[in-house]
């Protein structure tokens, strides 16, 4: 059936139609000249390590892709960060996997800008409740790519329903402003309650506390109007905060002056890694949307290097199989196949002969993340 939207059907992805025509193309000529050449080729961003990291993800989507081809692939898993060098390497027949290039690429590249983007916010304010706001800036169809791209960068929690059941994580979320307004200018109070009265017990008490009045106090008068509540949420529009972090600051204290001590602070709208590393110690947790579901994706590429067992390759690219290694110093090693490396090797088998012999787990590949975070030094603000 046809759909309404303008979304290209998971079975076009995975039968290699969602591709650029040129690889139509290709496949027709090298039918034509009877040549389907044994190739290795690889998925690189950049040649060499520049110490400029990215955090990979996407892999999960794109095995999907060689399920059933004759073709065996390898890859560094989803978690780990990288700076240079391959991060996927794909050996078979080349007509196997022709038509798939462009939407491999679009699996990986976006994924991974948007890991890299969650990774900075997590790491910008890693002893807060940071949640993924961000589904309403991408089409529909990529909401659940978001949402696990965020969890893998290590956020605590996400927004989009449909997402969630996709990738298996609830959804969380309290009121937006909408609700405030429908209760009515001036019934703040009333709108605050009714949300407290009505959602599952299960459901934080957080309330949106800046729809008409002054931050400050309908800040206040919410943490008396609803028992147990647990955090006000400031989302002020960027042209009416002034200084944000003075604002806070000051609820902070005036919270704390009238006994609401255990009334947290949440930040939402515009937020990026270096808001959350100003106001990391007033508030307790952030709602990034844009800063991570806008991330620009990564230009990865992918080139043949060999070519019946020769090397092969074109200007600007290094020919030849390779490995990759973490040092025991942290760096990111790259090597010819065959050549010792320092430390440990990157690449895993994730597809043999057709066959998915990998597992996805998003909690590991965000333990990963972080931890490999560490190990390089990665942050997205100075510290």
């Amino acid at each position: 059936m046809m759909s309404n939207f303008d979304i290209v059907s998971p079975e076009a992805i995975a039968a290699g139609e969602a591709t650029d025509a040129y690889f139509d193309r290709t496949v027709e000529t090298l039918e034509h000249a009877g040549r389907n050449p044994t190739v290795v080729a690889e998925v690189t961003a950049s040649q060499f390590s520049s110490g400029d990291w990215h955090l990979f993800a996407g892999l999960k989507d794109a095995v999907q892709l060689f399920e059933g081809r004759d073709v065996t692939v390898d890859a560094i898993p989803e978690g780990r960060l990288f700076d240079g060098g391959p991060v996927m390497r794909i050996e078979g027949p080349y007509l196997e996997f022709c038509r798939l290039e462009t939407a491999l690429l679009g699996f990986l590249s976006h994924a991974t800008g948007m890991a890299t983007a969650a990774l900075e916010a997590r790491t910008a304010a890693p002893d807060s409740l940071v949640l993924s706001f961000g589904s309403r800036h991408v089409h529909p169809s990529l909401a659940a790519m978001l949402e696990r791209c965020a969890l893998i960068g290590g956020l605590d929690g996400i927004s989009n329903v449909a997402a969630g059941e996709v990738i298996g994580e609830e959804a969380g979320g309290t009121m937006p402003h909408a609700l405030v307004i429908c209760l009515g200018r001036g019934n703040q109070e009333a709108a605050w309650q009714a949300f407290d009265e009505a959602v599952d017990p299960k459901t934080p008490r957080v309330t949106l506390c800046d729809t008409y009045d002054d931050e400050i106090e309908e800040a206040i008068r919410a943490a008396e109007a609803v028992d147990d509540l647990e955090s006000v949420r400031i989302d002020t529009t960027g042209s009416r905060r002034g200084d944000f972090e003075h604002i806070l600051r000051e609820l902070r204290w005036k919270l704390d002056g009238r006994g609401h001590e255990d009334v947290g602070i949440f930040a939402s709208g515009g937020i990026d890694p270096d808001t959350m590393t100003e106001l990391r110690d007033v508030v307790e947790g952030f709602g990034v949307g844009s800063y991570i579901s806008n991330a620009n994706p990564l230009d990865f590429a992918l080139d043949i290097v060999e070519v019946d067992g020769e090397l092969a390759a074109k200007r600007g690219k290094l020919d030849g199989k390779k490995e990759v290694y973490r040092t025991p110093e942290g760096d990111h090693e790259i090597r010819p196949a065959g050549e010792d490396g320092n430390g440990e090797p990157l690449f895993e088998r994730v597809v043999e002969d057709g066959e998915i012999v990998a597992s996805f787990d998003t909690d590991a590949a965000a333990d990963l993340a972080l931890a490999d975070a560490a190990t390089v030094g990665f942050s997205a603000t100075e510290q």
